[in-house]
C-alpha cells in the first residue's frame, strides 16, 4: 500500500471488488495480525486474459493527432 501511494480506503474497495469477483482470496495470517491477499485461479485467468488483449490492442498515444477546439 505505501509503496505504491494507494490511500487505505481506495485499497479497501478494491479489494473487496476483487474479492467479490472472486479474482482475490484473503488469508489472515495469525503473526502479528496481518492479512494477505493472494490471487485466485480465475484471477491468473483474468490476468492472461488481459495481457493477450493488450498485445492485441496495444494503447496508441494519438496526441499529435488532436486539434484544439474554441468553443
Amino acid at each position: 500500500m505505501y509503496e505504491t501511494n494507494v490511500n487505505c480506503c481506495i485499497l479497501k474497495e478494491y479489494l473487496g471488488f476483487l474479492m467479490k469477483q472472486n479474482l482475490v482470496a484473503e488469508e489472515r495470517t495469525a503473526g502479528r495480525q496481518r492479512v494477505v491477499y493472494s490471487i485466485t485461479q480465475r484471477g491468473t485467468t483474468v490476468l492472461k486474459y488481459f495481457r493477450e488483449l493488450k498485445q492485441a490492442l496495444p494503447i496508441v498515444n494519438e496526441d499529435h493527432n488532436l486539434q484544439s477546439v474554441s468553443i
